[in-house]
């Protein structure tokens, strides 16, 4: 089992290349699912994500090549299985965004209910709500769920709360119901949006991905098309917190300052300089670091996801801040590892309360999900000696080479099987 010995402190400088957006990457591969042309689909990110939805594929009938930059996928023979066995789910939550595309174009969709990161229940109720609107049967037995369907229907569907998946698997489904689909209090997250913008161009009507409020008007076929993936603002997000962390000077290079402006603003408030030049979104500091509150929320506010990265930032500003997680329960559990290494944190249920600036101190800790991983490997980056994160592949679901990035930006870390 891979694991990371990082050397601190660290000072982060130079640039860094944003890859493609893991949680984007994931419903556009589901897409293909749709239509039995080819899809072609730039900049998707090389992760552990990505090769589990590629197996899922393969086994409903999908294939997928490398070629290039360009990852093609298109029907690799009889497309007769719709069910996605246990196996093949257990490690991916995101796993089910092939539940709509399956009922959609096959009319019957067997999917063993996901598993995924240890954060929290992450129920798919809203998703089997939404279906049902369109006209679906649902029936959940033996850890599966089964939907079926002749022909979806354009229904209203209002999401009770937003949910990223919820919203991406009900709006694939809805592009082959016959009729108009009006769903409300939709994710406006700008994966959401992406996926719409691939759909549209396979052939898709959609108007108002990216609001609360999406209109589908239902189309009999979908077809080819050629896509670019976002960048990930939490890969992104994560090395620009890494830099304010620091003291560093880094530029991310290839991402969209809009969907990072929760961020960017937050470590403005931190005391970071923040600016866009001609190569990219640059983050440097030099003075202190000013603690401030945070509450995490759906988009376009501050990401559940870049959340743990920057509590690991609050260690070391000085003064108290306190941060409230909203959007998932029991995602602190990186706070007793970063105590390990010598953080001053109190957790009261749903909030985090931080004093700094403490010296942390490199040990051996376990990562327990993705993002708690990258939050440890910041850590160590500003710890006084050795740390040591186990359990990288947590990590390798959705961050890209990321010691190879942090080396090209200076730091010491060594992947070590």
């Amino acid at each position: 089992m891979d694991r990371f010995h990082i050397v601190g402190p660290n000072r982060l400088k130079g640039t860094v290349q944003a890859s493609g957006a893991k949680n984007a990457a994931l419903p556009a591969l589901a897409a293909s699912l749709l239509t039995d042309e080819p899809l072609y689909l730039d900049r998707v990110p090389q992760v552990r994500d990505i090769r589990t939805l590629r197996r899922l594929l393969e086994h409903l009938g999908v294939g997928s090549k490398q070629n290039g930059s360009v990852l093609e996928l298109a029907p690799a023979g009889e497309a007769s299985l719709d069910e996605a066995p246990y196996d093949l789910v257990k490690t991916m939550r995101a796993s089910v965004l092939v539940l709509g595309p399956l009922l959609a174009r096959r009319g019957h969709a067997r999917v063993s209910l996901p598993g995924g990161c240890a954060i929290g229940v992450r129920p798919i109720d809203q998703h089997l709500a939404g279906l049902e609107a369109l006209g679906a049967k649902v029936r959940l037995e033996h850890g599966y769920v089964e939907v079926q369907s002749r022909r979806l229907t354009g229904s209203r569907f209002r999401f009770a709360m937003p949910t990223v998946t919820g919203t991406e698997n009900v709006l694939m489904a809805a592009v082959l119901a016959q009729g108009t689909t009006i769903l409300e209090n939709c994710a406006r997250e700008p994966e959401v949006v992406d996926l719409a913008r691939l759909l549209s161009s396979m052939g898709a009507q959609i108007e108002g991905a990216g609001n609360e409020t999406i209109e589908i008007q239902g189309v009999d076929r979908l077809g080819s098309a050629r896509h670019t993936i976002i960048a990930d603002r939490i890969e992104g997000g994560t090395y620009l917190t890494a830099a304010a962390l620091t003291g560093g000077d880094v530029v991310l290079e290839g991402a969209n300052p809009a969907d990072l402006a929760p961020l960017l603003e937050k470590l403005v408030e931190n005391g970071a300089e923040v600016s866009e030049t001609a190569q990219g979104i640059r983050v440097a500091r030099t003075g202190a670091l000013k603690p401030r509150d945070l509450l995490t929320s759906p988009h376009p506010g501050f990401p559940t996801d870049l959340q743990a990265q920057y509590m690991v930032l609050m260690t070391q500003a000085e003064g108290k801040s306190t941060i409230c997680e909203t959007v998932f329960e029991n995602r602190f559990q990186h706070a007793p590892e970063l105590m390990r290494m010598g953080a001053d944190i109190q957790i009261d249920t749903s909030y985090a309360r931080i004093s700094g600036p403490a010296p942390l101190s490199g040990a051996h800790v376990m990562a327990t999900d993705l993002r708690a991983s990258a939050c440890l490997v910041l850590a160590g980056l500003v710890a006084q000696g050795e740390t040591v994160v186990q359990r990288i592949y947590h990590l390798d679901r959705g961050y890209e080479g990321m010691e190879l990035k942090l080396q090209a930006l200076g730091a010491r870390v060594e992947r070590v099987s």
